[in-house]
């Protein structure tokens, strides 16, 4: 009798089971309706868009060992987005670095990981209703598309906005609205919105956008000078904002009305570097004036150069690969699109032990720039690809933001001690700003840097 119960209770529970994944077969084959629960409608949106192989491997090599990521439906979105298909041709060897990659018009797309972090500090759910301001080409749009109910977006150049609604049709993501406009206004008809990102940095929050955000509501906003920005936190309570400062960042400037309220203009004739000698670091470890710091941390010696604290970049000697298995079908999801040509994308994404920092520099008043810093190496070699192991990579940008020029500094391998890497370097006149790198952006092993200074040549530098 117990046994024929026992059997009797084991039938129900399977046939439960089966009840419930034939429930989930039904909502994912058929199309997204009014009368579906917005979790639901997530179900539906995530089965037009596989796991991407190259995605994938960007996520769990490069994105998850920062930590900090913690959501599993943000993870899951990024590794099911084909980030080479909101880059430019010329770029879709780099899609799945964790690097910004220039889209043309004077912007940028965003690193992944700021992508994944901005995503996730929203607290996304199935039922909100979100507002983007900077549309670009539709990467971070598109990531959210998977995860909320509707996406509001709003894009300041005609051309980019045109183009990244396009995209996002043809890859079949029908609930993200994308508007051409000054996104300091906001989108006033469709508020008031359940969260709100902010993909361009204002020197201080939009009042319409606070307006437009609701009770208890959240919004991620870089904030600040033009070279010295961090990300912001912002709950609404009782009608106004209260903000949690986050990390280090460094985005374009949101254009138009913002600009033109800007009172802080940074200082084109005197190039220089901010917390060059590491004394500074913030809560989170990084130092001070730096941005997108990875795989590095500030340590104190005693046998520097000048003082005792030093960054100190670690990067692990690649694994050797056997020969990989092809594409799944997957990968191929002619619904959305999503078509690969695997000669373009690299067979792993690209680790990379660095930090950055952007400065001022008007080509038509400073002709010639110095750059000093000291390094010191342990098994230094170069990353599978690469002959020139930079320890330092300075880039050069005009009005627009194009990339003009690019110089490696300080070319180092193997182990050995204390060296001063020291530059003059010629500005192009049509030079308006620049952006250090310093770290191992093409190899392996652990350097350490110390105090960092840049200024005209000729001139004392200071920090």
């Amino acid at each position: 009798m117990r046994r024929n119960l026992f059997f009797l209770l084991w039938v129900c529970v399977c046939a439960g089971i089966l009840g419930a994944q034939e429930t989930v077969s039904e909502i994912i084959s058929e199309t997204i309706s009014d009368t579906m629960t917005p979790e639901q409608q997530r179900l539906v949106r995530l089965k037009k868009f596989p796991v991407q192989i190259p995605a994938q491997r960007m996520t769990e090599q490069l994105l998850l060992p920062q930590s900090g990521l913690e959501n599993p439906a943000v993870i899951d979105a990024m590794k099911r987005i084909p980030r080479h298909r909101f880059v430019p041709p010329l770029h879709q060897s780099i899609a799945y670095w964790d690097q910004a990659i220039a889209i043309g018009h004077s912007q940028t797309i965003s690193p992944p990981y700021i992508v994944a972090f901005m995503t996730e500090q929203l607290a996304p759910k199935p039922a909100d209703k979100v507002l983007e301001i900077g549309t670009g080409s539709g990467y971070q749009a598109a990531v959210l598309s998977l995860l909320v109910k509707e996406v509001y977006t709003i894009e300041i150049i005609e051309p980019l906005g045109n183009q990244a609604e396009k995209l996002l049709e043809k890859l079949g993501m029908d609930n993200v609205h994308v508007r051409i406009g000054d996104g300091y206004q906001g989108w006033a008809e469709a508020a008031p919105f359940d969260s709100i990102i902010v993909t361009c940095s204002p020197e201080s929050i939009p009042q319409p956008l606070i307006d437009q955000l609701r009770e208890g509501g959240r919004m991620v906003i870089p904030v600040g000078e033009r070279f010295q920005q961090s990300f912001y936190l912002c709950k609404k309570v009782g009608g106004k904002l209260q903000k949690e400062r986050l990390t280090q960042t460094l985005f374009v400037p949101m254009t138009g009305e913002a600009e033109e309220q800007r009172n802080v203009q940074p200082d084109v004739k005197n190039p220089n570097l901010v917390g060059g000698s590491f004394d500074e670091v913030r809560e989170d470890g990084s130092p001070v004036g730096w941005h997108y710091v990875r795989n590095t941390e500030i340590v104190t010696v005693n046998d520097a150069p000048n003082g005792q604290k030093i960054a100190r970049f670690t990067n692990k000697p690649e694994k050797k690969q056997g020969k990989k298995p092809e594409p799944k079908s997957s990968l191929n999801n002619n619904t959305a699109n999503n078509t690969v040509n695997k000669n373009q994308i690299p067979p792993e994404p690209q680790i990379i032990a660095q930090m950055l920092q952007g400065f001022a520099l008007d080509g038509r008043e400073v002709s010639k720039l110095k750059i000093d810093y000291w390094i010191r190496g342990q098994q230094i070699v170069a990353r599978r690809g690469h002959v020139m192991t930079p320890t330092g990579i300075i880039s050069f940008y005009d009005e627009n933001r194009r990339q003009i020029d690019e110089i490696l500094l300080g070319s180092c391998k193997g182990t050995f001690t204390w060296e001063k890497v020291s530059r003059e370097i010629s500005v192009k006149p049509e030079t308006r700003e620049a952006v250090l790198l310093i770290g191992l952006p093409f190899a392996a092993g652990q350097l350490d840097v110390h105090n960092i200074t840049v200024g005209r040549a000729g001139d004392s530098v200071s920090e």
